[in-house]
């Protein structure tokens, strides 16, 4: 037990007091922030980004009233000079195309002939906003056409909004299905990134300390699977100290936006002071829902499948890094370490949902390489408690075959030196 412990601090101190480490701690959330503030203003530029676009409507069903300027695309009408020579002002022009509205006997013919004319391509944003003016205004007229009362049709619309509430008669909110999702998928999003970058790592460590023969004098005093498992753990305990300080870094972050936003917010009008009270209304709601839910539980659940989860894949990849010389010759068995988690991955954004109680959902989060991520995103919807009783149950028991078994190749494989290993001879080691 003692050569365990030493062996695990060594590896977290290793793993701590590494420079890129160092640097890499505290810099990974600035540049999260920082990629996240880019995203943010480069998508706002691109939205209010305005573009002009002509049109020639020989169809005569369309008004100046039709075609108003809005916050992306600006109308010009060349109507009056005609299609060819409309074309030509456009090409020698800023504009971004030309629309074209031909004459056609019904609404129909025209709907089915209306061309878009661009040196190149178009955002799929104007194309949307041309479709949506188009279609409104040839299905009125459509519509007169047929008779129809446009504002008795008006009148007749009518707005279904549906409260929700528990049969003990507690209100509900209709987003609190959409905060379960997102807290669903951010714990499995981060245990796949967690296991993915911190199973590596260990990978690493091994073929590093193989390559290098130290690993010949540690295994004359310790025991292939003490080494294995120290590192392994080692290894997770450095993650976690790293995405703790990467938490308190974000929440200083948030403290700090938000008393300069507050002092941003003082300055402004009455009109927008209300409007900020009534988001504060509407945030406020939305944090009593979430704190209804199970929120202690759900953090147990996360820290047992985060860490299960974590030690049955890095068994893998210390068996892989114990088996091969280099990091080359990894890349034959990592397929089959990657694709239950992007099959868990899936699952979960494809079926867990839609319906996070269904078959499909239920049975992928019993399978021990999938069950950490799918069943954590279908715990904040509600799962029965002997579900996820079988589920640890099955995982755990999965994680001492896998350890044994890793051990058995580790055994073998981290003093095999200057031969390539292919599955039937990890075969070989696992019957020796």
């Amino acid at each position: 037990m003692n050569k365990l412990k030493l062996i695990i601090k060594r590896e977290y101190l290793a793993k701590v007091r590494n420079k890129t480490f160092i640097i890499m701690t505290f810099l990974s959330p600035l540049l999260m922030i920082g990629m996240i503030a880019l995203v943010v203003l480069l998508t706002k530029s691109s939205m209010e980004k305005t573009t002009t676009v002509a049109y020639v409507d020989n169809s005569g069903l369309f008004s100046a009233n039709d075609f108003k300027d809005n916050k992306t695309i600006q109308f010009e009408n060349l109507t009056e000079v005609g299609i060819e020579k409309a074309k030509i002002i456009v090409i020698e022009s800023s504009h971004e195309g030309l629309l074209y509205i031909p004459k056609r006997d019904s609404i129909s013919q025209v709907a089915n002939s209306i061309q878009f004319f661009s040196q190149e391509s178009p955002g799929m944003v104007t194309i949307g906003s041309l479709e949506s003016i188009l279609e409104k205004k040839l299905q009125r007229e459509k519509m007169l056409q047929m008779n129809i009362d446009l504002d008795k049709l008006q009148k007749a619309k009518v707005k279904v909004d549906i409260q929700m509430s528990n049969f003990t008669g507690k209100k509900s909110s209709k987003m609190i299905n959409g905060i379960k999702i997102g807290i669903g998928m951010a714990a499995g999003y981060l245990i796949m990134m967690f296991i993915l970058i911190y199973g590596a790592m260990v990978m690493r460590s091994v073929i590093e300390e193989k390559t290098s023969r130290i690993i010949e004098v540690i295994i004359s005093s310790v025991k292939p699977f003490q080494l294995m498992l120290g590192k392994i753990i080692g290894t997770a305990a450095a993650g976690l100290t790293q995405f703790l300080i990467w938490a308190i870094v974000m929440f200083l972050i948030f403290i700090v936006s938000s008393l300069v936003f507050g002092v941003e917010m003082s300055t402004t009008s009455m009109s927008a002071q209300q409007m900020e009270q009534l988001a504060q209304n509407d945030a406020q709601f939305m944090l009593t829902e979430i704190l209804n839910l199970p929120l202690f539980s759900m953090f147990i659940y996360f820290i047992l499948y985060f860490l299960l989860g974590y030690l049955l894949y890095s068994s893998i990849y210390a068996a892989i890094g114990a088996a091969v010389d280099n990091e080359t010759d990894t890349q034959q068995f990592m397929l089959p370490v990657m694709l239950p988690l992007m099959i868990g991955v899936y699952v979960g954004f494809a079926t867990v949902i839609n319906d996070p109680h269904g078959t499909v959902a239920t049975v992928f989060s019993m399978i021990p390489f999938t069950s950490p991520i799918v069943m954590l995103m279908r715990i904040p919807f509600g799962v029965p408690w002997w579900q996820i009783a079988i589920s640890l149950i099955i995982l755990f028991i999965t994680f001492l075959a896998v350890v044994w078994l890793a051990s058995k190749i580790y055994r073998i494989g981290i003093l095999m030196y200057g031969k390539k290993v292919n599955y039937k001879e990890i075969y070989k080691w696992l019957k020796y």
